[in-house]
């Protein structure tokens, strides 16, 4: 059973780095955006299965070494932005351990059949409207 909150936040390790962001001349000189890694090999919170369902689900934003990772420049603080990060990821794990619930194929109905051979014969019959009288076979 999946909790509806996972919190991995205590094996993400942040790394920070300066900010293209807010912040004027800041920008320049304090390092505030936020890197987060969040090893999912590693992980002592996530099952086998919950691993290689997160593996797949998550495979774009995974690196060679089965880690994810975020980036967080947005915020003019490095507190935030570690904040904003740890919400990333967690909703990206919790987002990918969801159970899709299968799709069940269906038919037509006989009635939307029916209705929509009806609409193709009246606009059919519309079209034949445009069409150029034969004068030839004309009686």
């Amino acid at each position: 059973m999946i909790k509806s909150i996972m919190d991995v936040s205590r094996e993400i390790i942040f790394k920070t780095t300066r900010s293209s962001g807010k912040g004027g001349q800041n920008v320049n000189k304090v390092e505030t955006a936020v890197v987060a890694y969040f090893d999912i090999t590693a992980s002592s919170l996530l099952t086998p299965e919950q691993k290689s369902r997160v593996y797949h689900r998550l495979s774009t934003r995974i690196n060679a070494n089965g880690v994810l990772q975020v980036r967080s420049p947005s915020h003019r603080t490095q507190l935030e932005n570690k904040e904003d990060a740890v919400r990333k990821i967690n909703a990206l794990v919790v987002q990918a351990l969801q159970v899709r619930k299968p799709r069940i194929a269906t038919t037509a109905t006989r009635a939307s059949i029916e209705k929509r051979i009806e609409r193709k014969k009246k606009e059919s019959v519309k079209k034949s409207f445009r069409r150029e009288i034969d004068k030839n076979n004309l009686e």
